[in-house]
């Protein structure tokens, strides 16, 4: 549900060249990087009104969609920057672009990348064992490093 309202929001910033909405789109995502949909509009509305609308309610392993949370946070604010500091508004728009295919791939196909690159992050040792054993809900097969 959030991601489809990212992909909406960011829709609606490049379609109508509100830029000064990015600044709401990060917002969302720092909100959900540091309390879950706790302080996020975005979050609330998904969690409180319309998963339980839709019985949509599907528990997921928290840090990976914090990890991807906080990756829109960058991409969010890798646009503003590129905006408001450098007032390159097309080269934000690609960003935001980015931002609206990945976005869309967990809208529209429950396609979380964030998801899947923190798996390979745990995978690969970049990311403890101690997050690793909170999130057993990633899909990859074990690896060598893990079967010791």
């Amino acid at each position: 549900m959030v991601a489809g309202m990212v992909v909406t929001l960011s829709i609606v910033i490049v379609l109508f060249d509100a830029h000064w909405l990015i600044f709401f789109l990060a917002y969302g995502f720092l909100a959900r990087v540091f309390t879950g949909p706790t302080l996020s509009p975005m979050g609330l509305l998904a969690t409180r009104v319309l998963a339980p609308m839709f019985h949509l309610q599907k528990p997921v392993a928290g840090p990976p969609k914090q990890f991807a949370q906080a990756v829109g946070l960058v991409f969010s604010t890798t646009a503003i920057v590129l905006n408001y500091g450098f007032g390159l508004s097309i080269a934000a728009n690609v960003v935001i672009g980015i931002l609206i295919f990945f976005a869309a791939m967990e809208a529209f196909l429950g396609f979380c990348t964030g998801c899947f690159v923190f798996g390979y992050l745990m995978q690969w040792g970049v990311i403890s064992d101690d997050i690793c054993e909170k999130c057993n809900n990633l899909a990859l097969p074990p690896s060598p490093r893990h079967e010791r």
